[in-house]
């Protein structure tokens, strides 16, 4: 792999947040893992590709939804522990429960609330 690659503070499972925000408003759509290959194959592609813990493999974004994410820019944050990517959120939602951004729930008076809709059933989408 690449020496812009060691530059990223890997944590001892070889992961490093990722955020993927919308490139044309800066809302952030969802948090995942990316490790040197889901980072390196990102910018190679041109699409978010992240690192699955729970299925403990690659997890090209939008491959089962087809909600796929175009890369527009990939930023290092300044202790090099987290990345930032600006991304085109195709079909307009990012997070599994069908809304756009995984970020939908507010505090509010000692609760969370949802604020945000279900663009699409997740049924429909899975």
């Amino acid at each position: 792999m690449s020496n812009w690659l060691d530059a990223v503070k890997w944590d001892a499972d070889g992961l490093v947040p990722a955020i993927a925000q919308d490139y044309k408003t800066g809302r952030i759509l969802m948090m995942a893992w990316m490790n040197r290959e889901a980072l390196a194959l990102t910018v190679q592609e041109n699409r978010a590709i992240y690192y699955s813990r729970s299925r403990q493999q690659l997890w090209r974004k939008g491959e089962s939804s087809g909600h796929v994410q175009q890369l527009h820019e990939v930023r290092l944050d300044c202790d090099a522990d987290v990345i930032t990517l600006q991304v085109e959120q195709i079909g307009g939602i990012a997070c599994h429960t069908g809304r756009e951004s995984c970020f939908y729930r507010v505090y509010q008076d000692g609760e969370w609330v949802s604020v945000d809709p279900v663009l699409k059933d997740p049924k429909d989408i899975y």
